[in-house]
Order: C-alpha cells, then structure tokens, then sequence
C-alpha cells in the first residue's frame, strides 16, 4: 500500500481521528426552554416588528421556533426540550401540576429538533387555549409551586448525557418578576425557599439556568426581587442585567440566538512560563469561516445515514485482512516501512506546550504577520488551581508596558511561534462587548516571508502617477462614501442566508421561500446624495478630463496596450543579452537576476509572478528542458 506524504504528515487539526477533533465534534448542547403559560403573559403585549401589539407569549413562542430555525442548520446534532408552566392541563412523567412538556410523534421530549416540530410549534398558539390551556398556577391557599414542578421537569429531562461532553441549560421566558408576591410571608418565605433550593440542586449538577425576561410597557422587569437569586447574580452582574421596557421581538431573537452558540471550548493547553511554572488555558475560535453543513448520504428505503465501513481484502487469496496493513514510502528504489505508531512519532515532533519566550513592543507587531485567525486564551482553574491569578497578573502587566509575548506552540505535528496579544475588558451600555484575554496570534516563519517584487522593474517610468488634484479630488470621494461605526456584525453573508432559506422553505414544506436581504449590495440611495455625485463627477473629471466618453475610454485602451507592446519589446531586447539554451543546458540560470529571469517570461508571453525557482522552472519548461 502506497503511503501518501501528505496524509502522513497533515496537520492533526485536519484529521478527524485526532481526539482534539472528537471531543468538539462529540459535544453537544442540551437545552430546555421554560415557557410561562400563565394569564399575564397573554394580557401584556409590547409593540412587535410592524408595532403591532404582540402578546408575551407570542414574543416568547416566536423566539424559540426561530432559534429552532436556525438550530436544525447550524447545530442540529444539539437536543431540545420545550416545556410550559402555569398551564392548566399537565403533561409530564412526573405528573406534576401545571406543567406541560410540548413535543411531535416520532421524537423524544428531549431530541434533536425536527421539521415537523418546528412546523406544529410555529402554530402552537391556535390550539393553546384549547389543548393545554392556562391558569395562575401559584395562588393563595395551595401549596402548588408550579415554577418549582417546572424546573424539576427540566431537570429530569436534562438526566441525559454527561456534563463532560454536554453542556446544559434551561432557558426561561417570564414576565413576572416575583411569582410569589400574591401569598403570605410563611408561604411566601417557604417557597421561596424550596424553588431556589431545587434551582441551586440543578446548578450542582452541571446545569446553568438563564433567564430571558418579558418586560411590561409601563413597569420594568425587576430582576433582583425573586429572579437574581435563582440565577445567581450579584454585584456588577446584577447591576447590568437591565432588560429594556421597550424591547422588540427582533432584539430578543438576537439575544437568543447569542444565547443558543456560546463560544466553545476548541481545546485546552498548558502555558509554561518559567521555572517550572505552568497555567492551564482555555482556547477559543473566535471567527472561523462559516460553512454549508456537510451532506449524508442516506438509504433509500428507511431514509437512515450511511455508515460508511471499508475492508482491506488480499489481492492474492481474496480473503479479509484481518491485521492492520503496513504502509510504506518509497525511496530509491526501496519501500521504507512505516507502523502506525511509527507514524505517530514522526508527527509528534513537540510536546505540545505553549512555551513562554520572551516579550516584545507591540510596536514590533505587525499587521501581516497574521497568518491566519488567531485564537482565544482565558484562564481555567479546573486542573492547575491558581491559573487564573497568575494569568490576570501577567494580562495587566503586558496592558500597561504595552507589550506582547512570544512564545513557542508545540501544536503536534505544525509547531511555530505564536504572539500573545493581551486585549482588555470592552463594555457598553452595561453590556460586555469584548471579554479579557489573550490573543494568540500565528507568526511566519522566516521560510513564510516572501519579499516584495517589482512587476515591470525595468519600466517603472512608463507608470501613471497621479497629480496632487487628483489624489485631493480622491481624498474627498472617500470622505463622502466613508462607513462610519463599521462592523463585521453588521453583514450576513448572503449566499449562506439563501441556502438556509433555500432548506428551511423545503424542510417546512413551505410555498415561499424567505426574502433574504443582500446587506452587502451597494447603498444606492446614499450613492445618489447629491453631495456624494458632486465628488464623483470632480473625480472622474480629474482623472480623465472634460472630454471622457466611451470612444475615449477605447483610446486608453489601446494606450494601455500600446505600453504593453512597448514593454514586450523592451523585454525581448534585453532577453537577447544572454544565451538562454547554454545557461540552461550549465544550469546557470540560477545565477541571474530576477527581473533577467522576467524579461525572458515577458518577451515568450509567460506569467511573470512567483518566487525565482518558479520562474527558473517555467522557463526550463518552455525550453522542453
């Protein structure tokens, strides 16, 4: 069996049998969405989208069927649970009151989201009412606690999986903010009590809680009177979660959607510092291309994925192979055998530590030595207790000496030298916008920095140079049609947008197919100002006089190929300096310049680009050498 060099040496990320790959692949999200069913959450409306008036629960309902939208393309391997309390009817396998666990035929309660949940969901609110109904379910006189059966149920449901490969949450929609101010203090005090014991008992196990207040148009939700006890907030926590009075529908399907794909641990690596002292350190993708899912090929008849088995079968006796192949590369003439863990070793080439070196200026950064995204580092004292105190210690020193670090990242088959940029806290309007860290930043090497080229070095004076009229008539274009408050957050890339519209419209069996909205298309409306078409007509006349018309644009044409043909046989002039088949034949070419090597390429109609071997090769194949 031949061995591939570029299989054997790939890097780990890109194979999916290194357990890097496996542990990211195999985690997964267990959520449970808590809905409020009770009278209030119909009563209340707030102005929706076309400001109309839209009841909380409507808001609440449409947030989760878009998330699940969203969810079945981008996490569909993650399981969801949809539970409402203050119901009148029950449904759960507890048997508890007021409670009422939603789902479809063909589905556990807690599963991947399905087409057919997201289509009977979406009109769960015709057959509300009728089907499951809705009343206060925590009143005076009874010592039913139906928040309390609420997060038992999600608690039960969230039995499955292991907290090492699953994370899990309960999100919960409400807008009351204290479910127990209609009863006596004893009552009150009790249940208090018991809901925020059974809360903190989910939260021992692994589970977090988040809450997604409803808020009323003439009062503010109040977090802290029942609600910041149950999800644990406190201090600056506390005093940022204000929720808007005046929140739409759209802004609480973004906040949901945030909520929906946390940043994920990629991995987690020791960061050695010196003398024996090493933190643990939490890395994070921050921005990786975002990808069409993978297609699975399914049975035609039961409809199930293809696991797809290959078996090695003697070409001699056709019989089955039961031991793993040798491989083998050749070299000269011989088959050098590799084992599997010989394989191994060879690409093991480093520990894979991330190895402290020294600190440099951030002067000394600079932006193209970014070879590609860079990755997240936040401390984690889950192993090495103390990792988070020596990291903030480090992060604030570099903030003030405004330095960086180099240091040396064993990855295990592509070591090379990484920049740790430290980035502080970012806040606004009370809200986090960019958390503290490190930025660990990929540096080339020296073999990785190509240097700059001339294309026509010969010719530099045959190029247009621009007048100081121009350039200040530019300078004022640019002003005019100048982004202000640029973000990347604001475009969505709109080939991805039509192919997830394009599959949620056939998976819902839907007879349109969304809208979607081009937001990089050109602002033709800003475009048209009459300011911004008064600089562009000062540029055009600048640039190409008073006279420019198509007819015009056809002699610069030919002017510019004119200059091509000029060039052409500057190049072939000076190509005749030298004997081009004897320097091949001595294998001499290696000794002329670049710009030689260029005027030879140019002269027989060849690319000109590359580095010098390249060029070195494309003239030797021309020559049939």
């Amino acid at each position: 069996m031949d061995l591939d060099p570029e299989d054997v040496f790939k890097d780990e990320e890109d194979d999916p049998d290194n357990e890097f790959f496996q542990q990211s692949e195999g985690s997964k999200e267990y959520v449970v969405y808590l809905v409020d069913a009770s009278p209030k959450m119909f009563k209340t409306t707030s102005p929706g989208k076309d400001q109309k008036d839209e009841t909380h629960f409507h808001v609440a309902v449409s947030c989760i069927a878009e998330s699940l939208k969203t969810q079945i393309i981008s996490r569909s391997y993650d399981e969801v649970a949809i539970c409402f309390f203050n119901t009148r009817e029950k449904k759960n396998l507890q048997d508890l009151n007021g409670v009422f666990v939603y789902n479809v035929a063909e589905r556990e309660q807690l599963d991947r989201p399905t087409a057919r949940l997201i289509k009977e969901f979406g009109c769960i609110e015709e057959t509300f009412m009728k089907e499951i109904g809705s009343q206060y379910g925590i009143v005076p006189g009874s010592r039913e606690n139906s928040l309390y059966n609420a997060l038992w149920v999600a608690q039960a449901l969230l039995r499955k999986g292991s907290i090492k490969t699953a994370e899990k949450r309960i999100v919960l929609f409400t807008n009351e903010d204290d479910p127990f101010g209609g009863l006596q203090d004893a009552a009150k005090k009790d249940m208090t009590r018991t809901t925020l014991q059974r809360a903190k008992d989910a939260q021992d196990l692994g589970i977090s809680i988040q809450l997604l207040p409803l808020s009323c148009p003439d009062s503010e939700f109040n977090v802290s009177v029942f609600f910041s006890d149950l999800i644990g907030l406190e201090g600056q926590d506390l005093a940022q979660f204000t929720p808007s009075a005046s929140q739409k529908l759209e802004d609480m399907k973004d906040q949901l959607r945030k909520r929906i794909f946390p940043k994920r641990i990629v991995r987690k690596i020791r960061f050695h510092i010196a003398n024996g002292l090493s933190i643990e350190l939490d890395t994070y993708a921050i921005i990786r291309p975002a990808l069409p899912g993978e297609i699975t090929w399914l049975d035609s008849v039961t409809n199930h994925p293809l696991k797809i088995e290959r078996s090695l079968i003697c070409e001699d006796t056709g019989a089955l192979i039961q031991e793993h192949p040798k491989l083998f590369q050749p070299y000269r003439n011989e088959n050098v055998k590799f084992s599997p863990d010989e394989i191994a070793d060879i690409k093991r080439i480093s520990p894979g530590l991330l190895c402290l070196l020294g600190f440099k200026p951030l002067s000394c950064l600079k932006d193209y030595y970014n070879l590609r995204p860079s990755t997240f580092l936040y401390p984690s004292d889950q192993e090495v207790v103390g990792s988070t105190s020596v990291f903030i210690a480090l992060h604030r020193s570099m903030l003030r000496l405004k330095r960086f670090a180099v240091a040396f990242f064993g990855a295990v088959s592509h070591p090379q030298l990484v920049a740790l940029v430290a980035q502080d806290e970012v806040t606004s309007a009370g809200a986090q916008v960019e958390p503290p860290g490190m930025h660990m930043i990929y540096l080339p090497y020296s073999d990785d920095i190509r240097d700059e080229e001339e294309i026509f070095p010969d010719t530099a004076d045959d190029a247009p140079r621009a007048d100081e009229d121009q350039i200040q008539k530019a300078a004022a274009l640019i002003k005019r049609i100048y982004l202000k408050d640029y973000s990347n957050h604001q475009f969505a890339n709109p080939a991805l947008q039509r192919h997830y519209a394009v599959l949620q419209a056939l998976a819902l069996e839907e007879d349109d197919i969304p809208e979607i909205i081009d937001e990089t298309a050109p602002d033709e409306g800003g475009l048209a100002r009459s300011a911004v078409v008064k600089a562009i007509e000062e540029f055009k006349l600048s640039v190409y006089g008073d006279n420019y018309d198509e007819e015009s644009n056809n002699l610069g044409k030919e002017k510019a190929a004119e200059a091509s043909r000029k060039r052409k046989a500057v190049a072939e002039d000076a190509a005749k300096g030298f004997d081009w088949v004897s320097l091949a034949d001595k294998g001499q070419l290696n000794n002329l310049t670049v710009a030689a090597l260029k005027n030879y390429l140019t002269a027989h109609n060849l690319p000109v680009g590359g580095k010098k071997e390249a060029l070195i090769g494309r003239i030797l194949s021309h020559m049939g050498k």
